[in-house]
């Protein structure tokens, strides 16, 4: 890991992460019947239990609205207590966050991939995106993850942090 990341990785204390293209392949199923599915990695679970038992905090922000019951769902299994959604404005959520936790904004982390994550990932500490991110080539966060969205970008951020810190 290059020194840059890692001295940035270091001051983390909170990790938000947008989920669909993250946590997700950005794609939505729908069957005859119109029900709606979404496939989460388990590797993203590990690393968020990884993450909780080290007392790193962990929140989630999407700008979804419908279907939510699933995010809430998979928050509620992996002892998520930070869930945001239908959020317009996921910056105003992250300075929301900062003050609730008195927290720099080089203590926060954030992983998106698409224009409505574009605000938060231009002013964190440390800026990840999944390798198959639309944006990509219009920002260059701080790490592009070799995995993709929904195969466990959020997992490999935070091995990242938890190497920084030597937590692992």
């Amino acid at each position: 890991m290059n020194k840059k990341i890692q001295d940035k990785a270091k001051k983390i204390k909170l990790i938000a992460t947008d989920i669909d293209g993250v946590w997700t392949d950005a794609k939505m199923y729908y069957n005859a019947d119109g029900v709606f599915m979404k496939a989460f990695s388990t590797y993203d679970g590990m690393a968020t239990s990884i993450l909780l038992k080290n007392n790193f905090i962990v929140v989630m922000i999407t700008s979804e609205w419908e279907n939510i019951e699933i995010l809430k769902s998979r928050a509620a299994k992996l002892k998520i207590n930070e869930v945001y959604y239908n959020e317009k404005n996921k910056l105003s959520r992250i300075k929301y966050l900062l003050a609730k936790y008195n927290l720099q904004i080089e203590n926060i982390a954030y992983i998106g991939d698409d224009l409505n994550d574009l605000a938060v990932l231009k002013e964190v500490g440390l800026s990840a995106m999944p390798s198959q991110s639309p944006i990509l080539n219009s920002f260059t966060p701080d790490i592009v993850t070799k995995t993709g969205g929904g195969e466990g970008a959020f997992r490999e951020l935070a091995d990242i942090i938890l190497k920084a810190q030597n937590m692992i």
